[in-house]
């Protein structure tokens, strides 16, 4: 009977025996690797950071939210190099600055800007590959060793069109974000503009109300002597008691008005209304007011074209393109290598492995249609926005030159005759030919007649923020100044 020598396992003498403690070592360093691999993976990743965020701690941050003038200044001399940004006398640009870094819609599409373009960054990474590790153990008594050890990994080719597609998906995402960036903070300036408009009407209104409430209260006393005296008649007073009514039906709903602006000014700022600080503007000169006299046909074709929603509109094609030439590459295998190790029984091997992830058996004909159909559809949007955009730049072409008609009428018929009805009125007064009441009817014709300049006026501003808003560019005013919007 034979024994097994010492340092060496048990086998026969017809058998080919394995080194003991030579295995032994061999496992020993797979165990330390196997031990030591999750801890330098660990190391190299990246830790999670909780940020939590609750709704009531939301709510007390933008009710605490204010401008900063100073600040608004520093980044409207960037916007701006020209201009004044004089933080004690803020105008139009200053505001569209404090606009750019307080907004919360500004706000959220810069964060997701930046949140696709961290996308567009991790999309360019490959694929990771895949490692499967495999034991087995088979005892036999003509193996020389009972144990098989082996790695194997798979690691796909990121190349050719699935890869160009996805990286274009990728890059039209971040396009995508800049156009919606863009277009946020346009209708946020909008918004801003309107509620400027708004308020220096407003303003102007209430003056006018102002003084027409006081001249209708003197011209009722004065109507009501007249009546005493039995110069009048009750019908008479009761008349200019209702315009008197109208006069502070003016007055209530031009604060109305102002109050409202107010509120818009302070959403587009970003802050409560309670914390908007004085916005003391200077008066809108007439010529900016009515804005340029006409749009030149080169100005119109080169807004069309920049206007975001269209660039977001072509992008939509661009991404249609994309995925259908990701379709048409799926027609095609995708390869996969996988590179192995294998320690069987005392024996190295080296496998190689080669992957095919095999197409459908259409060969993706029906997934290519569809592309195809996909991408048709978005050229016809396409088609569509621009329609749109063109028609709504006529519109609003057609609607400017109206109001501005409208108030040229005005003050080439009704307000000439009005300033002659209470300069004629004056003369008389002062002559002693009228007394008070006529004197006060002639005078509060004059401001009624300056009360429909104003809503003339509203109705211009309105139509040239209508035509700004189809060309997506300001046409008058310290904003022209602006060389470039920073992100």
């Amino acid at each position: 009977m034979a024994f097994p020598t010492a340092g060496r396992s048990g086998c026969g003498a017809a058998q080919t025996c394995v080194d003991t403690p030579r295995f032994s070592r061999i496992t020993a360093q797979l165990k330390v690797i196997g031990a030591l691999a999750p801890a330098f993976a660990a190391s190299a990743c990246v830790s999670y950071a909780p940020a939590p965020k609750s709704l009531s701690e939301t709510a007390a941050t933008a009710a605490a939210r204010t401008v900063s003038w100073a600040s608004a200044a520093a980044s409207c001399k960037q916007l701006a190099p020209s201009a004044p940004c004089d933080p004690a006398r803020p105008d139009r640009l200053l505001l569209f600055a404090a606009l750019l870094e307080n907004n919360p819609e500004v706000a959220a599409a810069r964060a997701h800007l930046r949140s696709v373009e961290a996308a567009a960054t991790a999309a360019r990474t490959p694929p990771g590959a895949t490692l499967t590790l495999s034991t087995e153990y088979a005892r036999a008594s003509s193996d020389p060793s009972p144990w098989l050890l082996g790695a194997g990994l798979d690691v796909p080719l990121d190349t050719g069109g699935r890869r160009a597609a996805r990286l274009a998906t990728a890059d039209l995402a971040v396009a995508s974000a800049r156009s919606d960036l863009a277009e946020a903070i346009w209708t946020a300036r909008m918004g801003l503009v309107r509620a400027l408009d708004a308020a220096g009407i407003a303003d102007r209104q209430l003056a006018l109300t102002g003084e027409l409430i006081g001249i209708q209260e003197r011209r009722i006393q004065a109507m009501e002597r007249r009546v005493t005296a039995g110069e009048a008649s009750r019908a008479e007073l009761e008349r200019v008691r209702s315009d008197l009514a109208d006069a502070r039906r003016h007055e209530t709903t031009a604060g109305a008005a102002r109050q409202a602006a107010l509120v818009q000014i302070a959403k587009a700022l970003g802050v409560p209304a309670a914390n908007l600080p004085p916005v003391v503007l200077a008066p809108t000169r007439d010529g900016e007011a009515l804005g340029p006299a006409a749009v030149s046909v080169d100005t119109r074709n080169q807004a069309l074209l920049a206007r975001a929603d269209l660039l977001k509109a072509m992008i939509a094609y661009d991404q249609a393109e994309a995925d259908l030439r990701g379709e048409i590459a799926k027609q095609f295998p995708a390869l996969s290598i996988g590179p192995g190790f294998t320690w069987e029984r005392g024996l190295v091997k080296l496998p190689l492995n080669v992957g095919l992830v095999l197409p459908p058996l259409d060969l993706n004909r029906r997934n290519i249609r569809a592309a195809e159909a996909r991408r048709s559809e978005a050229s016809a949007a396409l088609d569509a926005a621009y329609a749109a955009a063109a028609g709504s730049v006529d519109a609003a072409l057609a609607e400017r030159d109206a109001a501005r008609r409208a108030l040229e009428g005005l003050r080439k018929l009704d307000l000439p005759v009005a300033q002659r009805l209470s300069a004629q009125a004056d003369l008389e007064i002062a002559a002693g030919a009228i007394d008070r009441t006529d004197w006060a009817a002639a005078r509060s014709g004059l401001l009624i007649a300056q009360f429909s300049e104003l809503d003339a006026m509203a109705a211009v501003l309105v139509a040239n923020t209508a035509l700004e808003d189809a060309l997506r560019r300001p046409l008058s005013g310290p904003e022209t100044l602006i060389e470039g919007i920073a992100r």
